[in-house]
C-alpha cells in the first residue's frame, strides 16, 4: 500500500474515531505512519484529504446500498411498499455507519464557513442527487429517467435523507421510520391534490 492510500485508510479510520473538526495532520500522518509532506504531495492540504476519505465512503456507503436494495427487491411491491422498503435499509445506515453521518453534517456545517469545502461538497452532493433519483426513480420502458423528474425526486430524497440523519444523530427515538416517513408524505400529497 502506498503512501496515499496510507493517508485515506488514516483518514476513514480518524473521521469515525475523532470526526472531521478534531482530526489533526499529525493525527493522520500518525495513523499512517508517513511524514507530514505526504499529506501536501498527495492531496495538497489536511482538508482535501478529509473531504476525499469522506467522498470516497459515501460513495462506498451508496454501493452498499445498492447491493443490499438489490438483493432484498421485491418485484411485486407497490411503489408505496418498494419506498418503504428503500428507506428502511437508508435509516438502518444511520445505525451502521453514524461516524460516517457524524463526520457528513460536520462537513456541511464547515461549508459555511471554508470556501474549498464547497465545491467538492456541491459536486457530491450532484453525486448524491443522481444516485437517489435512480434507486427511487425506476427507468420508464425507453430505459431512461426524465431529467426534470430526477432532480426533483433526487433533491427532495436527499432533503429527507440530511434531515433524517439530523434527527437521528440527535435523537434516534423521535426521528421518523421508513413507514411513518411513507405515511407523512402520502398525507402530504392528499392535502396537496
Amino acid at each position: 500500500m502506498g503512501n496515499r492510500e496510507k493517508l485515506l485508510k488514516a483518514a476513514r479510520d480518524c473521521l469515525h474515531e475523532k470526526g472531521y473538526r478534531r482530526t489533526t495532520a499529525r493525527d493522520l500522518t500518525t495513523a499512517a505512519g508517513v511524514s507530514l509532506a505526504a499529506i501536501g504531495y498527495h492531496f495538497g492540504s489536511t482538508e482535501a484529504l478529509l473531504n476525499a476519505a469522506l467522498h470516497e465512503a459515501v460513495q462506498e456507503w451508496g454501493e452498499r446500498l445498492e447491493c443490499a436494495l438489490a438483493a432484498g427487491a421485491d418485484a411485486g411491491a407497490s411503489p408505496a411498499e418498494r419506498f418503504a422498503a428503500i428507506w428502511t435499509q437508508i435509516i438502518s445506515s444511520f445505525e451502521t455507519d453514524r461516524p460516517l453521518w457524524a463526520a457528513q453534517a460536520e462537513v456541511l456545517v464547515q461549508a459555511q464557513h471554508v470556501a474549498e469545502l464547497r465545491a467538492p461538497l456541491t459536486a457530491s452532493m450532484a453525486e448524491g442527487r443522481s444516485g437517489l433519483a435512480e434507486v427511487f426513480l425506476p427507468p420508464k420502458a425507453e430505459g431512461n429517467i426524465d431529467d426534470t423528474r430526477a432532480r426533483l425526486v433526487g433533491s427532495l430524497c436527499q432533503t429527507l435523507l440530511t434531515g433524517l440523519v439530523m434527527q437521528w444523530l440527535i435523537d434516534p427515538h423521535q426521528a421518523l421510520s421508513a413507514n411513518e416517513l411513507a405515511s407523512a408524505l402520502h398525507i402530504l400529497a392528499e392535502e396537496l391534490a
